[in-house]
């Protein structure tokens, strides 16, 4: 399993000159399977997702999408990318239900007009629209599991995913001090990678709270806790230059390995 870094922002994309070493753009990654050389599995598809098509031989995705939930930043690539928007696209889309509308009025309420030209059976190739299965399932030879965990503003997964005696977790916006299931515990146990909300610094803990998101220091304690062999600092506020991210990675002072996320970064697991 390989991890790919297409877009490590949250909230909003960050162009301009501050922000060009770790990237700007929103939520996405692709897992590439065991033996493979493209990704068939993305994790969200913020604005990362538009740089998918010149990485893939075809320019065009075939594969799945997992959404973690449904805020702008963690689908508005969806209509913007090429690999995605092709006639020789598949994509089979999965979301967290929401009080029992399908997963394509969900996905409508952000995609169609007035909000945007086209609604999501308006995107070329063969979609389908799932919700995320409660239990353990496969999706492209991956073995997934779900977990709802704390986030404002509707219902939000992490996810588990495993591939031949690997597994990463994806927690991507997420605020631990509103309370940890057993089922979010079990999914970030023992990873050999976790991609974990890492948007805000502890000074900042007002406005965390008030977003529903972690602070760097709650989730290194997290990780530690859990027996995570690498944590990915990941979803970074908008605000935060690469600078100040320099600095930030800095003071981490851990017994595990702490890298923060660049756009643009694979991350082998062997």
């Amino acid at each position: 399993m390989k991890l790919w870094l297409l877009g490590v922002r949250g909230s909003t994309p960050a162009p301009g000159p501050n922000f060009v070493r770790y990237g700007g753009h929103t939520s996405c990654v692709g897992v590439v399977p065991n033996g493979g050389r493209e990704p068939t599995l993305l994790l969200d598809a913020g604005t990362g997702v538009r740089t998918l098509t010149d990485k893939l031989a075809t320019g065009s995705f075939n594969g799945s999408i997992l959404l973690s939930h449904l805020h702008w930043d963690h689908v508005e690539g969806i209509p913007f990318s090429r690999a995605l928007d092709r006639p020789d696209t598949r994509a089979d889309l999965y979301l967290p239900g929401q009080g029992g509308e399908t997963p394509f009025d969900l996905l409508s309420k952000m995609m169609s007009p007035p909000h945007f030209p086209i609604t999501p059976d308006g995107l070329k190739g063969s979609w389908t629209f799932n919700e995320t299965p409660d239990e353990k399932f496969k999706v492209e030879g991956f073995t997934v599991t779900a977990a709802e965990v704390e986030h404002k503003g509707g219902r939000t997964l992490g996810y588990r995913v495993e591939d031949e005696g690997h597994a990463i977790a994806y927690i991507p916006d997420h605020a631990p001090t509103n309370g940890m299931s057993d089922e979010v515990w079990a999914l970030i146990d023992n990873v050999d990678v976790l991609l974990h909300d890492a948007q805000f610094v502890e000074n900042e803990r007002p406005i965390a709270e008030d977003y529903g998101h972690a602070t760097i220091e709650e989730t290194i304690r997290l990780a530690e806790q859990a027996h995570v062999k690498t944590l990915v600092l990941f979803h970074h506020s908008p605000v935060r230059t690469d600078a100040e991210l320099d600095l930030l990675g800095q003071d981490i002072d851990s017994d595990i390995d702490v890298v923060i996320a660049r756009e643009g970064m694979t991350i082998p697991l062997h």
